[in-house]
């Protein structure tokens, strides 16, 4: 090992916006507010989500390869129809649902900055 995630960083126009959005879908505080930088986690208990303000930020287009997505979070959740009504209610819009294997099923979405990211659950 050479480190271990310490921070994982989304590039957006508004990180207030995106930060609330992402303490809301994980459940996580918001530690840290400067500038144009905002923290969700506990800042002792790594990784810590932040997101960063960008003037000229051009929101991933998933699943266009020429805007693609850059990077996405998979989040477990038990009930995904549940779990789709809340995030869609907090501004997130449905990309795709795909099957994946013989029990793990996902839903695409986007957040409300256009960074996709994915609802998953054991479909068993």
């Amino acid at each position: 090992m050479i480190g271990r995630l310490h921070t994982f960083v989304y590039d957006c126009s508004d990180p207030e916006a995106l930060a609330a959005f992402y303490a809301e879908l994980l459940g996580r505080p918001v530690t840290l507010r400067g500038g144009d930088w905002v923290v969700i986690g506990d800042p002792e208990e790594w990784p810590v989500i932040a997101f960063q303000k960008v003037d000229d930020h051009r929101p991933p287009a998933w699943p266009d390869p020429g805007r693609p997505q850059q990077a996405h979070l998979d989040v477990w959740v038990e009930d995904i129809d549940s779990a789709e009504k809340r995030v869609l209610g907090m501004g997130a819009t449905r990309l795709r649902v795909e099957e994946g294997g013989d029990r793990v099923w996902f839903r695409v979405y986007a957040d409300p900055a256009g960074h996709p990211f994915c609802l998953e659950y054991d479909a068993a």
